[in-house]
């Protein structure tokens, strides 16, 4: 009778060692889980590090910046979850976080939303839209998703190469595709994989009638300088074009002015538009504008004076016809100014290869007509000027 109790009383120790060995148990294996959960998050950590580190970043830019580009919210590109790959891009162009019409253009655009921003040249409007359209290409689907038009071939190739340089890492097909350039080369480059398509209203209608260029896949249309886009020269053209598109497709608009045709444009073909307006004037801020009474004899002396008194480190002269260009360039360079001239006659390829010269500063000053867009010049030395002669 004794010894039954103490039987039982074994029994009950026996049990409470085994559950306080369970529990013991039971804590390192959690224990060891949260170690593992803590050595993957390092891990991940590490692993975030290693690809911004073997990063081929160009050193930061150093060069006057206007409140357009300097006055953000403060966010960084990682916010919007884009692709690693289009990451690696965006930082290896100099980027370093989004300038005010990035913050507000890219979110919106990846949503699927039609925009209309009203934003100024130079303030990194063309990957405000390059970016959302990059990220949202499938690039195994090999079909056209993504039409950037804009109204000059210069502006093209231009807008053209920042896809192409944000996009370095991605396996996207980028091609332009402009008037005065060859259309069979075209038409062989359309028979291959393309994704995204850069070029003006006129020869992607052309491409496009011809059954050459496909777009019942293409999701997005992007237009640059919507207010050029839309004068009577291009109008007709796009309004053709839009009939190729599905109708679910998403259109954003770009535009430093909202004429009436835009407006007209936006109520007619934009759903539920999200309207973006970071612009009160058309002047970049921080830009200092004055003219002169110039009598036309005194021009080239005008110019010698500033040349000489002002230190410039690059100048855009715009002049109203082809012959003034060439006669003013020659005169410029007389005077011992380093100068090149481009205008509407000159053979393409020349004009690509000078205006590529002059942007990677080969040259000072630069005597054009109005064929050459300045929206790719984003930052300019505090010392640079502009011209109207």
């Amino acid at each position: 009778m004794h010894g039954q109790p103490n039987q039982q009383l074994q029994q009950g120790q026996q049990h409470q060692q085994l559950q306080w060995s369970r529990r013991n148990q039971m804590g390192s294996d959690s224990g060891t889980r949260e170690a593992m959960k803590s050595v993957q998050s390092d891990s991940i950590d590490s692993s975030s590090q290693d690809w911004k580190a073997q990063l081929n970043i160009p050193p930061p830019d150093t060069r006057y910046k206007t409140e357009d580009v300097t006055a953000t919210k403060g966010n960084e590109f990682e916010d919007y979850f884009l692709k690693r790959e289009l990451l690696m891009g965006i930082y290896e162009k100099g980027f370093e976080r989004p300038s005010p019409i990035q913050e507000e253009s890219i979110p919106i655009a990846l949503t699927g939303s039609d925009i209309l921003a009203r934003a100024k040249n130079g303030t990194g409007k063309t990957a405000a839209f390059c970016i959302p359209a990059l990220e949202k290409i499938d690039q195994d689907n090999n079909v056209i998703q993504v039409v950037i038009l804009v109204p000059t071939r210069e502006l093209a190739l231009q807008t053209s190469q920042v896809c192409k340089e944000l996009g370095k890492h991605l396996k996207i097909q980028i091609m332009v595709t402009t008037g005065g350039t060859s259309l069979k080369d075209d038409i062989m480059r359309l028979y291959q994989p393309v994704h995204l398509l850069v070029g003006t209203p006129g020869r992607i209608l052309d491409l496009a009638k011809k059954g050459i260029c496909v777009l019942k896949h293409c999701s997005m249309l992007i237009m640059d300088e919507a207010d050029k886009l839309l004068s009577p020269e291009f109008q007709p053209s796009i309004e053709q074009l839009i009939h190729f598109l599905p109708a679910n497709r998403q259109i954003l608009l770009f535009s430093a002015t909202f004429p009436v045709t835009v407006k007209e444009f936006k109520d007619r073909y934009l759903a539920k538009p999200y309207i973006i307006n970071l612009m009160d004037e058309l002047t970049l801020k921080g830009i200092t504008q004055f003219y002169a009474f110039v009598e036309e004899r005194q021009k080239v002396h005008c110019l010698n004076t500033l040349f000489s008194k002002l230190q410039i480190n690059q100048s855009i002269i715009f002049c109203n016809s082809v012959n003034r260009v060439e006669l003013l360039a020659k005169k410029i360079t007389e005077l011992g100014y380093s100068c090149f001239y481009i205008h509407a006659k000159m053979l393409q390829d020349h004009r690509n290869r000078v205006f590529h010269d002059f942007r990677n500063g080969a040259c000072r000053n630069l005597v054009c007509t109005g064929t050459v867009d300045l929206s790719s010049f984003n930052l300019f030395a505090r010392t640079s000027f502009f011209f109207l002669i």
